[in-house]
């Protein structure tokens, strides 16, 4: 005989999420926040409770469209609300820390999206707000979501394992194209004060943040150049006697040397001006045993090269990442059923709800992001000395 289970038999209790910002990063993070506890089974059920944005009908029309069931249009108001347990900073770069403190102190847990802060300053102020948060048992993660790629965590797990060995070289380029004609419109993106800084904290961020998960190992020192090729462009709406252009007053393209603390080497490039390609980050890690590469345009394979195998038919092998045991795919597919973009933002998800259930620090901390700060720092220092090796703090 067929029953009927009531909606709430068994459900777990509600994290209720208020998410401040709600464009690119907003949509992604909103999807994720829907899906995950339709995909795994966690400890807490995400409740979409509210959306922040400074223009009323704006917001409004997000929260429609997106699935949030309240809006506010100022930030603090969003953190005083009862119904919010969990602070999403989906805001650019210049309110991060601001938002980030202020509900940290208020007994909010926070996911904050990269970079974590516009300049080290705010980062550490942040990391410590989070240290001391985390006493009183409130969580808060830094939003890298590559590192939910299975593919990568996957890499993360063989290079744990020591089946490349002890690691030499380290290469890492994440590429795009959207700043190449000249007649791109100025965008918050390319204002310091809104953003910090250009390709450096948008797409190295991500790069560094990488090279340390992956080996396990800090970058202790870097050399850098950058450059911003386009130092003007239009005014997205300039009307009357109103100026037709503003400067771009961030790096358009970043490529700096670094050494790991084991002494590895390592390169790095961020651009947005390589024609042609469109979102294309590719990191290499080459050890004594072996090799992995990944390139995020190929998003469910990883190359690997065993040395152990060494003969006439040695090579790369390509292992597709979509089977039961391997990270996050237990929740999705039949083997071979591949993955996209998205799912990285469900699976920060599931890790960060899981692990406020379980009162243990998600990762990566804000710690981390403080980590990534110090490098992005130590990288436009470097640049603004003629590349000389800049050392990267600490702790």
């Amino acid at each position: 005989m067929e029953e009927t289970v009531p909606a709430n038999m068994g459900d777990p209790p509600v994290l209720g999420v208020g998410m401040v910002g709600y464009a690119f990063m907003g949509a992604a993070h909103s999807h994720a926040w829907r899906t995950a506890p339709h995909v795994f089974d966690l400890p807490l059920r995400p409740g979409l409770a509210v959306l922040c944005g400074r223009d009323a009908a704006a917001v409004r029309g997000a929260a429609r469209r997106l699935g949030w069931a309240a809006t506010e249009t100022d930030w603090h108001a969003l953190i005083k609300r009862g119904d919010v347990q969990l602070v999403d900073v989906c805001t650019p770069g210049d309110l991060h820390a601001e938002v980030a403190i202020a509900a940290l102190e208020a007994g909010k847990h926070v996911l904050c999206e990269k970079p974590l802060a516009n300049t080290l300053a705010e980062a550490e102020a942040m990391a410590a707000a989070a240290a001391r948060a985390a006493a009183r048992g409130v969580r808060s993660m830094t939003g890298f979501n590559y590192r939910r790629v299975p593919a990568l965590a996957l890499a993360r797990q063989l290079v744990t394992d020591g089946r490349i060995g002890r690691i030499r070289h380290v290469r890492a380029s994440y590429l795009q194209d959207w700043l190449v004609d000249p007649a791109s419109p100025l965008s918050w993106r390319l204002q310091r004060e809104r953003s910090g800084s250009g390709a450096l904290g948008d797409l190295g961020a991500h790069l560094v943040d990488l090279a340390q998960y992956l080996t396990g190992e800090l970058i202790a020192g870097v050399s850098a150049v950058t450059a911003t090729f386009v130092g003007e462009r239009p005014l997205p709406e300039a009307a009357g006697d109103a100026p037709r252009s503003g400067p771009v007053t961030v790096d358009d393209a970043a490529v700096f040397t670094a050494r790991l603390r084991s002494g590895a080497l390592a390169t790095f490039e961020a651009t947005r001006f390589a024609a042609g390609r469109k979102n294309q980050l590719r990191i290499e890690l080459n050890g004594d045993r072996g090799s992995l590469a990944f390139d995020l345009e190929r998003l469910n394979e990883l190359q690997f090269f065993d040395r152990a195998g060494d003969s006439a038919e040695a090579g790369f092998r390509r292992i597709l990442v979509t089977e039961p045991d391997h990270p996050y795919v237990s929740g999705w597919w039949p083997p071979g059923h591949v993955l996209g973009w998205e799912h990285t933002f469900t699976h920060q998800v599931r890790d960060l709800v899981t692990a406020i259930a379980a009162g243990t620090e998600p990762a990566p901390t804000f710690a981390d992001g403080r980590q990534v700060q110090r490098v992005l720092d130590a990288v436009e220092r470097s640049a603004a000395s003629g590349s000389g090796w800049t050392p990267v703090p600490m702790n």
